[in-house]
């Protein structure tokens, strides 16, 4: 029997590494009208140890990658049932957890995220529901975006629904069929630079404001292949790592001005990838809080209103999405849309594991 509340938990860590966004959620169905309430929500923060294992394990052995997972699994189970203590939730339908991207090969058939193990289940003593993009691939898709079903159910008021995170993706209708895609690498560039700065991340976009814009630089990652690509389309770490990270670097000019630049790529990206430049834009993920970015993507699409919601919306629709697409799952319905992934189907996603 399906139900008209769902008390739920939404976990997601995304590519910029800033931690584990958690978020309980109501969600309450009437008819086939979707809202919800975030009633709690925080980021633990990764310890230095997990931030640099995180980032090189793109490079691990099988058999590091294994034990990786089983490490990652428990660290997310201490962080989820932490959770629940402190702020004394019960009675949960679900865990809903993304887990942690570490390959993402869809055109190898490949796509790993940690964190997904059944034994999570039984450490958490709760229903799990898990491991989303899998399938897709399986099912020929690129296993990404998986957000946009989420930004049609509970969004529906924005012409365009981006996140500005460790890579930047967007989702809208177009004649009745939802299109999504990956447009280009974000914090996952300008962390790294800002990190050989002795920053964290780039405050308000100060660093990349203070640069130049080299147009050499500028117009070579402009005219990467990956831009030139049709959708489906999507983007993992081994993009920045491979491609974009080499060019930026056989460059010999300040870190400010790769910064200045690549600032710069990233906004006219964003804005070609928009088929109207007019409407409403939401936008949000930790880059929403550059201001020196969100002024750029303005300033190539001057006709389109800007939307930054509130901190809860801002720093944890992701997580709200993925607790969505768990009860999905829980519900039997899809929660996958093959016109964004490019899968033979739409389909229901997802892995359910209950604790023993």
């Amino acid at each position: 029997m399906k139900l008209e509340n769902y008390n739920v938990i939404g976990v997601m860590s995304g590519t910029s590494l800033d931690g584990v966004d958690l978020a309980h959620i109501q969600f309450r169905i009437k008819g086939k009208k979707w809202d919800f309430t975030i009633l709690e929500s925080e980021t633990i923060p990764y310890n230095l140890t997990w931030v640099q294992t995180l980032k090189t394990a793109v490079d691990f052995s099988q058999i590091e990658l294994e034990k990786l997972n089983q490490e990652y699994t428990s660290l997310l189970a201490s962080i989820i049932s932490d959770f629940i203590t402190r702020h004394k939730i019960e009675n949960l339908d679900a865990i809903c957890s993304h887990g942690h991207t570490i390959l993402h090969q869809p055109h190898n058939g490949f796509t790993l995220q940690i964190g997904n193990l059944p034994e999570m289940a039984d450490l958490v003593q709760q229903t799990v529901v898990c491991d989303f993009r899998v399938q897709d691939v399986q099912l020929g898709g690129q296993g990404a975006p998986l957000v946009p079903i989420g930004d049609r159910i509970l969004f529906p008021e924005y012409d365009y629904c981006m996140n500005l995170g460790g890579f930047s993706n967007v989702s809208f209708e177009e004649n009745g069929t939802r299109i999504a895609f990956d447009i280009s690498p974000v914090n996952t560039v300008l962390n790294f630079y800002a990190n050989q700065l002795g920053f964290d991340y780039d405050d308000k976009g100060q660093i990349s404001a203070s640069g130049e814009i080299n147009e050499i630089l500028f117009n070579e990652l402009n005219n990467l292949d990956f831009y030139q690509q049709k959708y489906p389309k999507s983007l993992g770490f081994e993009f920045v790592k491979e491609t974009v990270l080499p060019i930026i670097e056989s460059f010999e000019i300040d870190i400010t001005d790769k910064m200045r630049t690549f600032t710069e790529h990233v906004a006219l990206q964003i804005a070609k990838a928009l088929p109207n430049k007019n409407g409403r834009l939401l936008i949000t993920g930790g880059g929403a809080y550059n201001d020196f970015l969100i002024e750029r993507i303005q300033f190539h699409l001057a006709s389109i209103q800007i939307i930054i919601p509130g901190n809860k919306i801002l720093e944890f629709k992701e997580a709200v999405i993925f607790a969505l697409l768990g009860v999905l799952k829980l519900r039997g319905e899809i929660n996958v849309l093959s016109s964004v992934t490019g899968a033979e189907t739409d389909h229901s996603s997802g892995n359910i594991y209950k604790p023993k």
